[in-house]
């Protein structure tokens, strides 16, 4: 069954949680930072300056993206996370969670979306995930997370 993209909601946050903490690739500290943000949005979902939407699969929580306005640009925007249950990974819901968040800053005269990432090995699905989906590495800084841990940009330049 296809994912239901909508607005976040209150009710959410609890299996967007379990989300984050099931996903092995996110520290603890980076799933506080992740629920700052949702907390943010919650809290003032017009001036918090995050977007978030969710995916629901049967009626349940399956995945979220968040993305915002990158600080003193024209029309770029940072794609800050997006994370999807294990159990319907690889079921296009992570791909629709991309697109419609792609739609919303494209409607929002957006032109380029960027995306950081770890160039851990651990990390190669969702490389591929992104490059699958037309970004390009544009970016490396050697030891960036720590040493042995790089930081990749990709980007994604949105046609008018």
């Amino acid at each position: 069954m296809p994912a239901n993209i909508r607005q976040l909601t209150v009710k959410d946050k609890p299996a967007l949680m379990q989300i984050l903490h099931n996903t092995p690739e996110f520290k603890p500290a980076e799933v506080t930072i992740a629920e700052e943000l949702i907390d943010c949005h919650l809290d003032d979902p017009d001036g918090s300056g995050y977007h978030i939407l969710v995916a629901d699969v049967n009626s349940k929580i399956a995945g979220y993206i968040c993305w915002g306005p990158t600080p003193l640009t024209e029309g770029t925007w940072d794609i800050y996370w997006i994370a999807v249950a294990r159990e319907v990974q690889s079921k296009g819901t992570g791909k629709a969670l991309l697109a419609a968040a792609e739609d919303k800053i494209k409607k929002s005269r957006g032109r380029l979306i960027l995306i950081e990432t770890s160039g851990k090995p651990e990390y190669e699905k969702t490389r591929q995930f992104y490059l699958a989906r037309g970004y390009d590495t544009v970016s490396l800084i050697p030891d960036f997370y720590a040493p042995g841990d790089d930081l990749l940009t990709l980007q994604k330049r949105l046609t008018p």
